[in-house]
């Protein structure tokens, strides 16, 4: 018999599965926190549950955890981390400590259909859709996941284009019976889905990121489709009818490619996108890719963008560049991987 995962259920899942199993309804709470605050790898080990409902479980469930396959370590403390799914395929986290944080970057999806010319994971092509479980799994089974203090949804995929399973995982991190993490503690990154978007702005109080990468129309197009669907400038509007002025922040990611977007028009451009948005500017150097007619832009030219911005009040920082030397950018590691297998 195929066992079925408990990990990756949320609370009103786990209420209805007692009760199907004739247990008390206070026991999806037991659970729950065996499942999301502490560190057990069987159902045996859930020792306030009665001996009878731990053998009921166990005859039809597992925890459903999976340990990474593989790991590499940056010289800067960075970890990328392999992971194989239920369907086989492979998918990548990056942990990434600080001084006094540590964040890890999450994949949604294993490979994306969104073809973005800068993104290794986009070369994958779509593979298929992490569950709620395969999301949290890759916080839960790293060795460093007490330690974790930041959540970013910048890993592989698309988050909005797997919006259900995404706001299922952010459930089970934020919500008192799971991982209890504030919200504003942990990031999802989008190219801009504008009606997945409005869902999760109206459905979590999580942060915002967007990709924007350049502010005009048709040279956003040549660097990401998505633009043909859902043009920057709409999503923006969009964005606009939302409250950022409190704790919730909305950010907008800019890789910098030498030529492309980093002159003073596109300083301008993204002043006139921007102008009166209670946002911030991430720089981002490109990690280069293979077969990549792309090239970055050099650090002088990426410090005057980010003074030309900020001299036009739009709050801009420049991202520290980590784990090179392991293959940081998204996708990397997973497709090193998959050709090997293949």
């Amino acid at each position: 018999m195929n066992k079925k995962p408990l990990f990756g259920l949320t609370l009103s899942q786990l209420t209805d599965l007692v009760l199907v199993e004739g247990l008390p309804k206070f026991a999806a709470k037991q659970i729950a926190d065996w499942l999301y605050k502490k560190d057990i790898e069987s159902i045996d080990q859930m020792t306030n549950l009665s001996l009878d409902a731990r053998k009921r479980l166990s005859e039809k469930y597992r925890i459903g955890l999976v340990k990474p396959s593989k790991v590499a370590e940056s010289t800067d403390g960075t970890k990328k981390y392999l992971f194989i799914t239920e369907s086989l395929k492979f998918i990548e986290a990056a942990y990434i400590p600080e001084n006094d944080r540590a964040t890890l970057c999450v994949s949604s999806q294993v490979g994306c259909k969104m073809g973005c010319l800068f993104c290794m994971t986009g070369k994958q092509g779509f593979q298929g859709n992490l569950s709620v479980g395969e999301i949290v799994n890759q916080l839960r089974s790293i060795p460093e996941w007490h330690k974790i203090t930041n959540v970013v949804y910048m890993g592989m995929g698309e988050p909005l284009d797997n919006l259900d399973n995404v706001l299922g995982s952010l459930d089970i991190l934020t919500a008192d019976w799971g991982m209890a993490m504030s919200p504003r503690r942990i990031t999802v990154s989008s190219i801009g889905v504008k009606p997945a978007m409005i869902k999760f702005l109206e459905s979590s109080k999580c942060h915002l990121a967007i990709s924007l990468h350049n502010p005009f129309d048709e040279e956003r197009k040549a660097l990401m489709p998505i633009e043909n669907v859902y043009p920057i400038q709409d999503v923006v509007d969009e964005i606009r009818k939302h409250d950022f002025t409190g704790q919730r922040r909305v950010s907008f990611e800019y890789i910098m490619f030498d030529g492309l977007n980093d002159t003073p028009m596109h300083v301008r451009g993204m002043v006139k996108l921007l102008s009166n948005l209670h946002c911030r500017v991430n720089l981002i150097r490109f990690h280069p890719i293979p077969n990549s007619p792309l090239k970055g832009s050099s650090d002088e030219q990426i410090f005057k963008f980010r003074d030309a911005l900020t001299s036009k009040g739009v709050f801009t920082t420049i991202r520290a560049s980590r784990g090179l030397d392991i293959q940081a950018a998204c996708g990397m590691l997973s497709t090193k991987e998959q050709m090997q297998k293949g």
